[in-house]
């Protein structure tokens, strides 16, 4: 046998893993039992019975045995007690702050050298040694490669260029950037901040309505956008005279000359990105680099109801947000120059540029997908990327590709059991890729990732501790996540390293403070250790553009940002977000209903991949909108003795009542009041989308959208129910 395995390439390694996995909590007389052996006080006249090939084979086995003792894996140091992650700051009224750092004192940056964003490209370029920054690729071909240099001097060339053209190096001027990720947009971002001037981006799933708002609002003249549709739009609101302050469209793709005609026609000038450019290198202007607390961004919020609201973020802010997570990770996982990071997060938004922002400090580099998300496997198995920013909808739909494609009882069984075994590594400490586990079960994941893959960062809404926990094990990769939102530039909290347990937020970052106020009519009090979450420090907003109701509205008198979301803390001291304030609504019977949290309790359930609550304060009870999940409903549905295609599946009555039996098992279970249980279920088959209006960019439900997309459904909810 042993030597089947030596001659065969099977690993002896492996097989000590896979028999010690299965005997580690034996004891040692149940070991020798099990093999049959003699009792400890024999084994001397035992081994002397044994022929000379038994006991060079049994050598062998205990030298491999003992290799795999002194080599094994080593557990991830945490850099503070994990039992104690926040500590409570003196007279703060139950504010508390991260026990990871110097002093007292909240972080402000974490290099000299890097306090504005430009400085912090600068430092990247500096160490870089002027190696690769922004690549991007075409269908089927490699990843092309901009150097730090060329991105720096065409980000002068392009700075120079808008000063030509009327626009100011001044945190007055505001520069709209409308397009899809690409290196152009981060060359229009660095123009902006080498003279000082100020980004807001556009994305058009925000409407034309809201676009139009923003314009206005920001007192835009200029916009960079990247495709002739869009320079279109927005051509055609100056034509209306909805627009009558846009100046200037800067085109990154190439157009025909009759868009030059339309613009001119309503007066507006129609530039290539290249011709703006060459006029900047004519007419190079020193640059005007920004100061700490200089405007860099409004970021207009998606929001789920009215108009958008502009985020005033300084250079300060964002440099303050992404130190406090180096300063979290600095022991662990520390940024080098080789790492790679997946672009495919919308850049209009701050969780994906603060992450960025982490890698150009370091000189390392980004990596565009092509446009098409269908197409962001392909993108990374060409890439290779070390950091992938995520969102829990992606993390859902790997998981449930994967348990899909686990089709038979015995699949699915070991493919629990194998993840079960990584997992109780990933409890102790153990983060890897090469275990028997990941040989025989998750190398393939791993591979369809681009194999290279050391952190994962998900944020931006409530991830499934059942799907991190899998995914901590399946990826072998450390998995963080982040809780915050624009208002604090992107995170407040992340996970410790080292805490791999799943169902909080982690602790506040090192660079702001975080407490709990009652919601009484929630029932929340901060003396059992729950409330509304507040935020302060150098990551808060300086309030919202021209929008002083608002700005008082998130922003007390002390510098507290109400962020809406209830919070609970943990007794390790870490965060754990159980609902939300802002939507919540009265019953008939004057019972307060909170639908997020259903919803996040509901969307475990198996078959369920979105699921969308209503009440109506003239109804005594809930209804919900379900969206089965096309890859493991079938599945689910043929366990339980129903037929037919997933289409079909959708209108069928049982198979509708068994889910929402399953969804008001899963609420017992959680906790929920009898009011706070749907009663009845209508089954969508289409997902919930940016594309069709019924999420935001962020992937939050846009409730006044749903409520009027399914007023249909949800009145004959209500009649049939009643």
């Amino acid at each position: 046998m042993l030597t089947f395995f030596l001659v065969s390439g099977g690993s002896l390694w492996l097989l000590a893993e896979f028999v010690l996995s299965l005997l580690e909590k034996m004891q040692t007389q149940e070991i020798l039992r099990m093999l049959r052996l003699p009792e400890l006080g024999d084994l001397g006249q035992f081994f002397r019975s044994l022929s000379a090939t038994t006991l060079v084979s049994m050598g062998a086995l205990a030298a491999i045995l003992a290799y795999w003792f002194t080599h094994r894996p080593k557990a991830l140091q945490p850099p503070c007690d994990l039992l104690r992650q926040s500590e409570e700051v003196e007279d703060s009224g139950g504010a508390r702050r991260s026990v990871i750092g110097s002093g007292p004192q909240l972080l402000t940056h974490y290099y000299e050298d890097a306090q504005t964003m430009y400085q912090v490209f600068r430092r990247g370029l500096s160490i870089s040694g002027n190696g690769p920054c922004l690549g991007s690729r075409k269908p089927k071909q490699p990843y092309q490669w901009l150097s730090y240099q060329e991105v720096a001097d065409r980000a002068e060339f392009l700075g120079s260029g808008l000063l030509q053209h009327n626009c100011k190096s001044s945190t007055d001027q505001f520069i709209g950037v409308f397009a899809q990720n690409r290196p152009e947009w981060i060359i229009a971002e660095l123009a902006c901040y080498t003279y000082s001037m100020v980004v807001v981006p556009l994305y058009d799933t925000l409407g034309p309505g809201a676009i139009r708002y923003i314009i206005n609002t920001a007192d835009i003249s200029t916009v960079i956008v990247d495709k002739p549709q869009k320079a279109v739009l927005l051509l055609e609101h100056v034509r209306k005279n909805e627009t009558p302050g846009l100046k200037l469209i800067i085109l990154m793709e190439p157009f025909e000359e009759d868009l030059k005609e339309k613009g001119q026609e309503c007066g507006v000038v129609v530039k290539s990105m290249q011709a703006v450019e060459d006029c900047g290198q004519e007419n190079l202007h020193t640059p005007v680099p920004p100061r700490p607390d200089d405007l860099s961004i409004v970021c207009f919020t998606s929001g789920t109801t009215g108009n958008p609201k502009g985020a005033m973020l300084t250079h300060g802010n964002v440099v303050a947000d992404f130190s406090g997570f180096l300063k979290v990770t600095e022991k662990v996982i520390f940024p080098r120059q080789d790492d790679v990071l997946i672009s495919f997060l919308p850049l209009a938004h701050m969780f994906e540029r603060v992450i960025q922002s982490v890698v150009y400090c370091h000189g390392g580099r980004v990596g565009f997908f092509q446009g098409d998300i269908r197409l962001l496997s392909d993108d990374m198995k060409a890439l290779c990327p070390t950091i992938f920013p995520v969102v829990p909808r992606l993390l859902n739909r790997m998981y449930d590709k994967i348990f899909s494609q686990a089709d038979t009882p015995l699949k699915r069984w070991l493919l629990e059991f194998a993840a079960k075994r990584k997992q109780a590594e990933v409890r102790s400490g153990i983060i890897r890729n090469d275990s028997i586990w990941d040989e025989l079960f998750f190398n393939k994941i791993q591979a369809s990732l681009g194999g290279c893959v050391r952190m994962i960062v998900t944020g931006a809404a409530p991830a499934s501790p059942t799907v991190l926990g899998f995914l901590r094990a399946a990826l072998g990769c450390q998995v963080y996540e982040g809780y915050g939102q624009t208002e604090c530039t992107a995170g407040c909290t992340f996970t410790t390293p080292g805490d791999w347990t799943s169902g909080h937020v982690g602790a506040p970052l090192p660079c702001n403070h975080i407490k709990l106020i009652d919601v009484e009519e929630l029932n929340y009090w901060t003396s059992k250790g729950e409330g509304e979450i507040c935020v302060r420090g150098p990551n808060v907003f300086k309030g919202y553009l021209k929008d002083e109701e608002k700005t008082k509205e998130a922003l007390d008198s002390d510098g507290w940002l109400h962020t809406g979301d209830i919070g609970k803390w943990l007794p390790a001291g870490t965060l754990k977000v159980i609902d939300r304030k802002k939507h919540i609504f009265k019953l008939a019977q004057g019972e307060y209903v909170a639908p997020e949290k259903i919803e996040n309790i509901y969307i475990r359930s198996e078959p369920v991949a979105q699921i969308y609550v209503h009440g109506d304060s003239l109804k005594a009870f809930l209804v919900g909108i379900v969206v089965p999940d096309p890859e493991v409903m079938p599945y689910w549905a043929q366990k339980r003795g129903f037929e037919g295609t997933y289409a079909e599946l959708c209108t069928n009555k049982e198979l509708k009542k068994a889910i929402l039996e399953d969804l008001v098992r899963l609420g017992k279970e959680s906790g929920l009041h009898s009011f706070e249980q749907v009663k009845a279920i209508y089954i969508h088959s289409d997902m919930f989308s940016v594309q069709n209006g019924l999420l935001t960019p962020t992937l939050k439900a846009k409730r006044p959208e749903l409520r009027e997309y399914f007023k249909k459904q949800i009145e004959e909810l209500y009649s049939i129910s009643m």
